[in-house]
């Protein structure tokens, strides 16, 4: 793929001032190309905790640039678009996981990665759709309260039924509102595809998939199975990577609207601006960034998945 010009200034800069750009599956695909990372949240987060450059220049959310910075305190870390933040991230209090755990004993709170620092720094480990269910296994804890995302959490319980869960109403709008009326239609449309799914779907829908994992399995069961016809219920910036890693195969939509705004705000323009301004930057203060990289840190070493969770760009 030939870059145009604002791709090639990025990779100017890059050079110039000793950056990393890392950027999530669903950003848009220019964005993607010129990264040297691209992964989900998990993959994503063990770059950043490894990564010599002095700038990280995170294309994703803000829960995500937060997640490096706390990895790598020492870099630069810069958020092309401020705005770009996640609701579900924000669906839940430090004040609510306080109570809970006060009226619990043997109990761990196991925090999606997509959160707050603020919210990672009340949890006892940190988890991503890739990694939980392998991570919630492996605790010594025999109840879990699974903070935000309740349609992740019961995922993620259905597999791991010797422990008991406590769960969160919280949801992310993009999957969330997809239904199984949703998935009738797609069938109908599209009746020999294969239907691949993101578990932060509501579990009507997680039922009626072919598949559910992260972002990376998704990629990962679409590149090794034999089908040719894929649904995606995920964000629509994978698809993308589906169609380039599979020019043979055909992917569409569970839902025309399942886009996440937030992840959209992230552009080649806003890119540029921020590596040369230097803005906006990552700020955490000291005693957030120590609570919250314990969990963070338990996250990494617990989990045993290989780096194929994502891969390398330019």
């Amino acid at each position: 793929m030939q870059m145009n010009e604002k791709q090639l200034r990025i990779l100017k800069l890059k050079k110039e001032m000793d950056a990393v750009v890392l950027a999530h599956y669903y950003v848009t695909g220019d964005v993607q190309e010129v990264a040297d990372y691209v992964g989900d949240s998990f993959y994503l987060s063990r770059v950043a905790s490894r990564v010599q450059a002095k700038t990280i220049v995170m294309c994703g959310v803000r829960f995500m640039a937060e997640s490096a910075k706390i990895l790598s305190p020492e870099k630069n870390v810069l958020l092309p678009a401020a705005d770009a933040d996640c609701p579900m991230a924000h669906m839940v209090t430090a004040g609510q996981v306080r109570r809970v755990r006060a009226q619990h004993e043997d109990l761990a709170v196991v925090c999606y990665v997509n959160s707050t620092a603020e919210l990672k720094g009340e949890s006892d480990v940190c988890v991503t759709s890739a990694n939980a269910v392998q991570i919630v296994r492996a605790l010594p804890n025999r109840q879990i309260y699974f903070i935000p995302d309740e349609n992740l959490g019961r995922f993620i319980a259905a597999q791991v039924p010797e422990k008991q869960f406590l769960f969160h109403q919280g949801f992310c709008p993009t999957h969330a509102f997809l239904s199984a009326e949703d998935v009738k239609a797609a069938r109908r449309a599209h009746p020999d595809a294969l239907l691949l799914v993101h578990p932060e779907c509501r579990p009507e829908v997680v039922e009626l998939a072919n598949y559910a994992g992260s972002t990376a399995g998704i990629l990962r069961f679409a590149r090794e199975s034999r089908a040719k016809t894929f649904l995606i219920g995920t964000e629509h910036g994978v698809l993308y990577d589906l169609a380039k890693e599979n020019p043979d195969k055909c992917f569409y939509p569970l839902h025309p609207k399942q886009i996440c705004p937030n992840m959209k705000r992230i552009t080649l323009e806003k890119v540029i601006r921020a590596m040369e301004s230097g803005f906006p930057s990552v700020f955490l203060e000291e005693e957030e960034i120590q609570r919250a990289r314990r969990p963070l840190q338990r996250m990494l070493e617990l989990s045993k998945a290989a780096d194929s969770c994502g891969k390398e760009g330019n």
